[in-house]
């Protein structure tokens, strides 16, 4: 079983639910339970577990290199499309930010001028958390490298590789609807979109969903800080009727609680509280109905 944890904006609380829910799921089960942070710019999973000494792996993309066979025909910046050559009457610069590792420029050199070389993106961390059923990987991308998806995919093969198939892995997805986030959940059995009720919440729950529609995903939503404000005023049940009239099934609420806020500023399990051990009963149980 492969769940996401996304939302469509920030700060809703994805990743103190995708780390609990883990743990939920590894007191419950006896199946091996594997966390996966894929907010590889951001990894912050971490800071909820208990203190460990991480395993860790070198991550590296390949990009062309340019050898003495050039003769500058500029045939390789023609055909780039994303901009990542430019040839000059003295050499050809290869930008590797820009550079997506498609190699059409190596395929489709006239000359065979390029070579490859590897060029570091980030790490991968992973330890044992609580017992041998319970495991935490991430992703964590070098400072100043642009690209998240190719560290990402590397980080998702490193764990089913690592802990097998045959284990519930939750993936903490970044924030957004962009490539980080299709990367994350496009090989997911199911995705959890947790939101909120604000004016934000709602609007970038839409993009969310519009996404995973696009991609074919069965999805439910999570109200997280359910009761903030006015949650049940114009735009709290604007968002309820959103769900409803588009059958979009409302796993559950988290309700917004001092309780939980005190226990997430120190970092601490929110599912030692009774009520949200139920509540993630009932949303593993409404899961398990959908699939």
């Amino acid at each position: 079983m492969k769940i996401s944890i996304a939302s469509g904006k920030g700060g809703t609380g994805k990743t103190t639910f995708a780390v609990n829910f883990s743990l939920f799921l590894n007191n419950k089960n006896k199946n091996k339970v594997v966390l996966v942070d894929l907010d590889v710019e951001e990894p912050d999973c971490h800071i909820f577990l208990n203190d460990n000494k991480f395993n860790i792996k070198e991550c590296s993309r390949q990009i062309p290199k340019v050898n003495e066979r050039c003769d500058l025909c500029g045939k390789c910046a023609e055909i780039c499309e994303f901009n990542a050559i430019a040839v000059t009457n003295k050499e050809v610069i290869i930008f590797p930010e820009l550079c997506h590792s498609c190699f059409a420029c190596i395929e489709l050199c006239p000359k065979n001028a390029f070579d490859v070389e590897n060029i570091k993106i980030g790490e991968i961390h992973w330890c044992n958390i609580t017992n041998n059923n319970f495991h935490f990987v991430e992703g964590k991308l070098r400072v100043g490298e642009v690209m998240a998806v190719p560290l990402m995919k590397q980080t998702k093969d490193f764990s089913t590789e690592k802990f097998g198939e045959e284990s519930y892995f939750i993936f903490d997805s970044p924030p957004g609807t962009s490539c980080p986030v299709i990367e994350a959940t496009k090989d997911s059995d199911f995705v959890i979109l947790v939101t909120e009720p604000t004016p934000f919440g709602l609007y970038d729950l839409k993009l969310a969903i519009e996404t995973m529609r696009e991609l074919e995903k069965k999805f439910g939503v999570i109200i997280n800080k359910s009761g903030i404000g006015n949650s049940k005023g114009s735009f709290g049940q604007e968002l309820y009727n959103y769900c409803k009239n588009e059958n979009i099934p409302i796993l559950d609420e988290i309700p917004y609680s001092r309780e939980i806020a005190e226990l997430y500023s120190r970092g601490k399990d929110i599912i030692t509280i009774p009520s949200i051990n139920n509540i993630f009963r009932k949303i593993e149980k409404s899961i398990t109905d959908l699939l």
